[in-house]
């Protein structure tokens, strides 16, 4: 049995995060800025990604996560995966996370895109995981925030292609079911669904730990169509597009309203994320089950109690919680996102 020296292990106790903020293509980062009180870079810095062991897409570090001590946190997961996750998820999913969260502030409207299923990732980027993704809005700006979700009406595989060759914006858009938001609402956006974030909405994204997107409406986002398709051709590429009009009984099942929902803990997903990934808004005194975590905190003030350890909380605060920290205690006048990876047993 191989000995792991002591400074290699997890630690028992959360560990609060700083900002992380890697360069993206589209505008952001004032609401960022203002829940965490760093600077407001607004061109590039629209997403923060929080407890990350993913990198973006073709990139040797870029989104990473580092720990205090300097280590990668990908890298000390993967030193002492039982300890960061748990025997049953390392069982379940080796030492990845399984998660990926993100504080995402759309300046701007993002394109119309959507990510691969598992089942493609596996066969074409020789991924297990695609990228399933859930929406929690915790701010909106401007007089219409809203979000687009799936196609009103099935699409047939042509009509898709002549939209993506010509850049047909406009249809593109269109053809989606638009869906205004406040603060409180969720959605839950399945592998294949093409949808966009519209400008001033200001979300919570929990995903897959990938960074996989087929960017149907390049022109006007991207450089080239050449990053559009994660180095495939456009053909094989829409292939992990679901065409299937999304009824209100669909919609129904994705979003969740949850503002006027008053308890210690509002589950915030639709059920159909419990296999890729949960969610809840803490508040007050809670207490935590030992699990691999992330840590939110969108009001107040307080501390989290792990591991015999006091960790102080504000709002703007991001921390990252290891399964060794065992059952954690939320004390204090705090509005918390709890992040976790799926169930071990969930199925899918």
């Amino acid at each position: 049995m191989s000995t792991v020296h002591n400074d290699q292990t997890a630690p028992a106790s959360a560990i609060a995060l700083p900002s992380n903020q890697p360069r993206q293509f589209y505008r952001g980062g004032a609401s960022i800025a203002a829940l965490r009180g760093g600077d407001d870079d607004q061109k590039f810095g629209p997403e923060d990604w929080v407890a990350s062991t993913t990198t973006r897409f073709g990139q040797a570090e870029s989104g990473l996560s580092r720990l205090p001590d300097g280590r990668w946190l990908r890298d000390a997961v993967t030193a002492d995966p039982g300890s960061w996750l748990g025997s049953e998820h390392v069982a379940a999913f080796g030492d990845s996370t399984a998660l990926l969260v993100k504080l995402l502030d759309a300046g701007q409207r993002l394109p119309v895109h959507c990510h691969p299923s598992d089942a493609f990732a596996r066969q074409h980027l020789g991924s297990r995981f695609g990228k399933t993704e859930a929406w929690i809005v915790i701010g909106t700006s401007g007089a219409n925030p809203v979000v687009y979700l799936g196609f009103r009406d099935d699409v047939a595989p042509e009509v898709v292609a002549e939209w993506v060759t010509t850049q047909d914006s406009s249809a593109m858009l269109g053809s989606l079911n638009e869906i205004r938001v406040r603060p409180g609402d969720t959605v839950h956006v399945p592998a294949g669904t093409p949808h966009a974030i519209g400008e001033g909405v200001f979300i919570v994204e929990l995903q897959q730990p990938t960074d996989f997107s087929i960017t149907l409406e390049w022109q006007g986002f991207l450089a080239d169509a050449e990053g559009a398709f994660l180095g495939l051709d456009q053909r094989t590429a829409l292939e992990t597009l679901n065409r299937s009009g999304f009824n209100d009984s669909v919609l129904n099942s994705l979003i969740k309203r949850t503002a006027d929902d008053v308890a210690p803990r509002v589950p915030l997903l639709a059920e159909d994320a419990a296999p890729f990934f949960r969610a809840d808004r803490l508040h007050g005194t809670v207490e935590l089950e030992p699990s691999f975590g992330v840590l939110v905190v969108l009001d107040g003030s307080g501390k989290l109690r792990s591991g015999g350890v006091d960790l102080p909380l504000h709002r703007g605060s991001t921390a990252v919680v290891p399964h060794s920290a065992g059952a954690a205690q939320l004390e204090g006048d705090l509005t918390v996102v709890h992040c976790r990876p799926p169930g071990a047993g969930s199925p899918r």
